[in-house]
C-alpha cells in the first residue's frame, strides 16, 4: 500500500468523482472533493493537501487556471497536481506541464494506472529518507529536508518533478544522465512517461534557474547533466 495521504480530487462529473474517492479511500488516503475550480482553490488554500487531482474541464474556474494560481501562491505552490483530462493531444500534455503539473491522465483511465500514479507522486513527495543535508552546486542550493532550492541567494517557485530532476543532476556531479534514468530519479521506475515529458520539465527547470540556466546542459543523443565546471563545489552541508 502506498503512504498514505490527504488528497484534494477535484472533479465535476460525480459518478467519477465518487470513484475515484472511493478507489482513493480504500488504499488508506483521507479524501477531499470539489466540484468546480473555485472550490478546489478554496479547499486547497484552507487545507493544504498532500496532491491534488484536477480535472482540467471545470465550472467557474478551469483546472489549468487552478494549476496556474496554486504555483503562484507561497501557500500551496508545493503540492503536487496530477492533471486528469480528456484532452490528449501532446500539446495539451506539454501545456500541463509547463504551468506546474507534475503528472498527467488522459480520460478514459484505468483506476489502477492511476493509484499508480498517485502511488508514485506521493513517494516523491515524500521521498527524503536520511537527507537532512544542504546540498550546494556554485550559486545553487538545495534544502533536501525542506524541499527548497536557491539560486544566488534567493528561493524559487518549483515543481515536485523539477526539484527531483535538479536533486538528481546535480548529485551525479558531471555525469550524464540519461532520459530514462531522469525519469526514474524524478518520477519512479514505475511511471511511463514520454522523452518529450522530461524536455519539458528541463525547459522549465532551466526557466526557473534564470541566468544560470546553462548549467543544466544538454548531451545530444544521450541525456542531460550539471555543468562539469561546478562539480567540484558540490559540497553537502
Amino acid at each position: 500500500m502506498s503512504q498514505q495521504a490527504n488528497i484534494l480530487v477535484v472533479e465535476d462529473d460525480p459518478d467519477l468523482q465518487e470513484s475515484i474517492r472511493f478507489n482513493l479511500e480504500r488504499q488508506g488516503h483521507e479524501v477531499m472533493v470539489a466540484s468546480d475550480g473555485q472550490a478546489a482553490l478554496d479547499v486547497a488554500t484552507r487545507k493544504k493537501p498532500d496532491l491534488v487531482l484536477l480535472d482540467l474541464m471545470l465550472p467557474k474556474v478551469s483546472g489549468r487556471d487552478v494549476t496556474v494560481a496554486l504555483k503562484k501562491n507561497p501557500a500551496t505552490r508545493s503540492i503536487p497536481v496530477i492533471m486528469l483530462t480528456a484532452m490528449s493531444a501532446e500539446n495539451d500534455i506539454v501545456l500541463g506541464l509547463q504551468i506546474g503539473a507534475d503528472d498527467y491522465v488522459t480520460k478514459p483511465f484505468s483506476m489502477d494506472v492511476l493509484l499508480a500514479r498517485v502511488a508514485a507522486v506521493l513517494r516523491r513527495r515524500g521521498g527524503v529518507p536520511d537527507k537532512e543535508s544542504l546540498l550546494k552546486a556554485g550559486p545553487i542550493s538545495v534544502d533536501r529536508s525542506r524541499h527548497v532550492v536557491e539560486v544566488d541567494g534567493s528561493p524559487i517557485a518549483i515543481t515536485l518533478t523539477e526539484f527531483r530532476l535538479l536533486e538528481a543532476l546535480i548529485t551525479a556531479k558531471g555525469r550524464v544522465l540519461s532520459r530514462d534514468q531522469l525519469m526514474s530519479l524524478a518520477m519512479g521506475p514505475d511511471v511511463a512517461v514520454t522523452d518529450r515529458t522530461i524536455d519539458v520539465h528541463i525547459t522549465s527547470l532551466r526557466r526557473k534557474l534564470g541566468d544560470h540556466r546553462e548549467l543544466v546542459e544538454t548531451v545530444r543523443g544521450v541525456g542531460y547533466r550539471f555543468a562539469d565546471i561546478w562539480q567540484g563545489a558540490v559540497t553537502e552541508a
